[in-house]
């Protein structure tokens, strides 16, 4: 059962027929290359872009991530029990930490409504919640005593500080310009 040399030469002319020359890959068209690219990406257009996706999960991260801490701190003071309610029901400005975790809530609570659900493509809304969250801060350590409760009197508000203008900084240069060089990109 050997190949018959004609047949050799038949499989070998196909192969070449079917693979494109050099002067076809160079005619191609970007629309043509589009057009067959499209069908794969999908042609409806999602809710969310990725990457402010992200952004909204790192702002959840940002209050899971204070409120463990807030918990700990709870913990760490003598009960969970007996300090929530010196912290939430005793409210002490000078004392608690209770007001930065409702700082997280007031961050998360703003920029997910901002930016999830209302779909801002706008600066304002971070803008403002890091405002707020840095003259609150700032406030809340010059004015009160957390720095003689040991470590959750620095770690706290210095996490909640970084955590919000790292929130500012990943929107201002990374979801915006992205969805805006994606939404001109679709345009062209």
């Amino acid at each position: 059962m050997s190949r018959v040399p004609g047949d050799a030469a038949n499989a070998h002319s196909s192969s070449v027929e079917s693979c494109p020359s050099l002067r076809d890959v160079h005619s191609i068209n970007p629309a043509q290359l589009m057009a067959r690219i499209e069908p794969y990406e999908g042609r409806e257009k999602k809710g969310i872009s990725d990457v402010r996706r992200t952004f909204c999960l790192f702002v959840t991260f940002d209050l899971l991530f204070i409120t463990l801490l807030w918990i700990i701190e709870l913990n760490v003071k003598g009960g969970i029990e007996t300090t929530l309610e010196k912290e939430v029901l005793h409210y002490d400005y000078s004392s608690s930490y209770f007001d930065i975790f409702l700082l997280a809530v007031f961050r998360f609570k703003v920029l997910i409504l901002a930016y999830a659900m209302c779909r801002l493509r706008h600066w304002w809304a971070i803008a403002f919640t890091t405002a707020v969250t840095s003259a609150f801060l700032l406030a809340k350590v010059i004015i009160s005593q957390l720095f003689s409760q040991g470590a959750f009197g620095y770690v706290l508000p210095i996490i909640s500080f970084i955590l919000a203008w790292i929130e500012t900084w990943f929107l201002d240069f990374k979801v915006l310009p992205q969805e805006a060089e994606e939404e001109n990109s679709k345009l062209l």
